[in-house]
């Protein structure tokens, strides 16, 4: 076996956005069907938790909240 990392899509994903503090539309719905469709370890369970955390801590912003306060903003004017 070469030296290759067996990081999945999920932790890469996890990684990137804990990398930038920053969850884009396209990343989250990637996660949701990594979690939905594949069987996935402890590993990415945990880093999917640890971005939940994240993301309740506001440590990590999320593209999706940041363009449905923008949309709300629109509909009050």
């Amino acid at each position: 076996m070469e030296g290759k990392s067996t990081m999945t899509l999920i932790s890469k994903i996890v990684q990137k956005a804990l990398a930038t503090g920053y969850l884009t539309v396209d990343a989250e719905e990637q996660l949701r069907h990594q979690l939905q469709m594949t069987k996935y370890g402890l590993e990415d369970f945990e880093a999917f938790i640890n971005l939940q955390t994240e993301v309740m801590e506001g440590r990590v912003k999320q593209q999706a909240w940041e363009l449905l306060q923008l949309d709300n903003r629109s509909a009050a004017a």
